[in-house]
């Protein structure tokens, strides 16, 4: 049965991806006790412009520190290309495994940045496509740009939508009403690429309501994300729980793959079978068998040795 999912390349299992201030020691040093999937060094907004050049130099240790229980690295770059280009050639190295490109506009930028990344990579002996990319909408010009972008290079594996700076650019305030219809959009765009569709229907700044953010997590789940960027350690266990199947989602999604290959196999041949009081047919079997897929996913992920 497992020959029904179909996905053009694997996607990271990325349920919480956690900023940390490149240069906040304190932020850097607890980051690997968080349990976040993936952590951010932030080299952008979090970073002050008297701060750009020496946050540069402290990516190499803080990569080491915040993976130290697993979790993989990524760097958010800047986007004025003088000081990304200065960021590219001092963070890429073994323990970055994507760069996370804000104010992407276009999917030539997209390919700019894969240009240099091939240089750097084998000047520095690493494999051809081992620094992946996360592009980041945050523009109105950039969100009808949004298909291609996500589809620009084979170094992409996931994308969202920066809350913030899109509202900003839109003149909007930052919240579910006016981001429903560009998040979902955005996520879209990323599933038509076969890459990880990120976020939630809201705006990341927001963390005072935990059980507030909660039901947004489930919401976004609802929709189609797959998991999501915070800025504040409390809520990763929540992204972590809500971004993977229940228990009472894979119990559902065996007895649906169980019963509808034993009418598979069956005199009749049967197409449809009814599970729970509800027609099976093959969309169902497919979704419950993505359900279990992702559940081994994020099993694969937890038993995998630290620093892998």
């Amino acid at each position: 049965m497992t020959e029904m999912i179909h996905q053009a390349r694997p996607m990271p299992v990325w349920r919480s991806v956690l900023f940390v201030p490149v240069t906040v020691q304190k932020f850097v040093d607890g980051a690997h006790r968080r349990g976040a999937d993936a952590v951010i060094l932030d080299l952008e907004d979090s970073v002050l412009a008297r701060d750009k050049e020496r946050a540069r130099t402290l990516v190499a240790a803080a990569a080491e520190t915040v993976s130290r229980s697993g979790a993989d690295v990524l760097v958010r770059i800047n986007r004025p290309w003088r000081l990304g280009l200065r960021d590219l050639e001092a963070v890429v190295g073994p323990r970055v495994c994507a760069l996370m490109l804000p104010k992407t506009e276009n999917a030539q930028h997209v390919c700019m940045v894969a240009e240099v990344l091939d240089d750097i990579e084998a000047e520095r002996g690493l494999p051809r496509g081992h620094t992946r990319l996360v592009p980041v909408i945050e523009s109105a010009a950039a969100f009808f740009h949004a298909q291609k972008i996500a589809a620009a290079h084979p170094r992409i594996v996931a994308m969202t939508l920066g809350s913030e700076d899109f509202s900003l650019s839109l003149g909007m305030a930052p919240n579910a009403e006016g981001l429903f219809y560009p998040k979902q959009h955005v996520a879209i765009a990323a599933r038509a690429a076969g890459i990880l569709p990120m976020g939630f229907i809201g705006s990341v700044a927001d963390f005072g309501d935990l059980e507030g953010f909660r039901a947004i997590v489930q919401r976004a789940r609802r929709l189609g994300f797959m998991g999501a960027t915070v800025i504040h350690p409390s809520q990763v266990e929540i992204l972590n729980a809500e971004f993977r199947p229940s228990p009472q989602e894979l119990a559902h999604a065996r007895r649906v793959v169980d019963a509808f290959e034993q009418a598979a196999q069956g005199s009749q041949g049967a197409g449809a079978v009814e599970v729970d009081g509800r027609m099976v047919d093959l969309p169902v079997v497919e979704r419950a068998l993505r359900t279990l897929a992702r559940h081994e996913a994020v099993e694969v992920r937890a038993r995998a040795p630290v620093g892998a």
